[in-house]
């Protein structure tokens, strides 16, 4: 089975195409913005144009318009090649890739969010999430718990030094470590996973006006 993953949640632009367990090829770009114009083609350059039997892409949560761009390209070639298209969360496959390198240890995934604001999540032993994600401020995401341990472009932050027995690695996801996710954090339900409420206050309802003759 060739399956094709995509990433597009962060400051990076993540493809990766797989053969069986085998990857052949994979291209990964830190460009902060432009995704829209860069996906496309980096998958067009891959093996085949990058068809494949099955699609992986990123839910987030992260950038909304990388996000949403990811997920708009996976299901319309989900749906022109007529193949299965499923989700993950975008702050898994950074502990994921994290504990490719520290096996078996619990960690903290800490990210660029919206507003200045930073995405934290606890990640446990078996990479399963073990709370939900926060959106917080770097005042608010230090002055909670976490492990000594933490990932992501924000993770030196977070700890704030390295110092005895603290480690940080400042790491983007990468479609290439898809393979390493764990199985039941894949899902069909490909719903963006926006860690924070909608930015815009909805517009309050206009006042109905009576229809008739003015009053006196």
């Amino acid at each position: 089975m060739r399956m094709l993953a995509i990433e597009t949640a962060s400051e990076a632009c993540s493809i990766a195409l797989f053969e069986g367990e085998s990857l052949i090829a994979h291209d990964h770009r830190v460009i902060g913005r432009g995704h829209a114009e860069a996906l496309v083609p980096m998958i067009a350059a891959l093996p085949g144009k990058g068809r494949a039997d099955r699609i992986l892409v990123s839910l987030g949560p992260g950038s909304f318009t990388g996000v949403r761009i990811g997920l708009a390209t996976a299901r319309a070639l989900g749906f022109a090649w007529g193949v299965e298209v499923l989700g993950y969360p975008t702050l898994a496959l950074i502990a994921a890739q994290a504990q490719a390198t520290h096996p078996a240890k619990p960690l903290t995934v800490c990210v660029n969010g919206g507003h200045g604001e930073w995405f934290v999540q606890d990640f446990g032993a078996d990479g399963l999430p073990e709370t939900t994600v926060l959106s917080q401020t770097p005042a608010a995401a230090r002055g909670d718990i976490h492990y000594s341990f933490a990932a992501g472009n924000r993770a030196r932050e977070l700890l704030e030094f390295d110092g005895a027995g603290m480690v940080t690695l400042d790491i983007l996801p990468d479609a290439a470590a898809v393979p390493l996710l764990p199985p039941a954090l894949l899902t069909a339900d490909l719903a963006p996973i926006y860690g924070r409420g909608a930015d815009a206050t909805p517009m309050a309802k206009p006042i109905a006006k009576p229809i008739g003759r003015p009053l006196p």
